[in-house]
């Protein structure tokens, strides 16, 4: 059974900064594809950034320059650093995985087989 535990939300003022982190066992992590996928009460779901099976990575318009993901592969863990956080960014973050995504379809969430539990994100301005 994959298991997704995040860690590292919390509440920030706007202007700060949050690391999350996603421990992932009992798959061969680093040729999965995993993103973070985040939720804000009364919205859709939303991809946030991705790491592709192979490597490459890709960041939602709203995040880019402000958001980093990164994997840890020797430790099975997935990051997502958040600076210069904004009030727009509070939701839960959710860390998902899978062993494969077709390009076309590598924001939704549908194609992501295993997820965690998520950890809330709340940015207060």
């Amino acid at each position: 059974q994959v298991q997704l535990v995040e860690s590292g939300g919390g509440s920030v003022q706007a202007g700060g900064s949050l690391r999350l982190s996603c421990a992932a066992s009992r798959f061969t992590y680093s040729s999965y594809w995993m993103g973070w996928f985040r939720q804000a009460p009364g919205k859709a779901r939303e991809g946030v950034a991705i790491v592709e099976g192979g490597g490459s990575i890709e960041y939602v318009d709203s995040v880019k320059g402000r958001f980093t993901i990164s994997k840890d592969n020797a430790r099975n863990t997935l990051y997502l650093q958040m600076d210069s956080l904004k009030p727009e960014d509070t939701a839960m973050y959710y860390c998902a995985a899978a062993p494969y995504v077709p390009w076309s379809s590598r924001w939704n969430g549908l194609q992501y087989k295993y997820w965690g539990q998520g950890t809330q994100v709340t940015v207060s301005s």
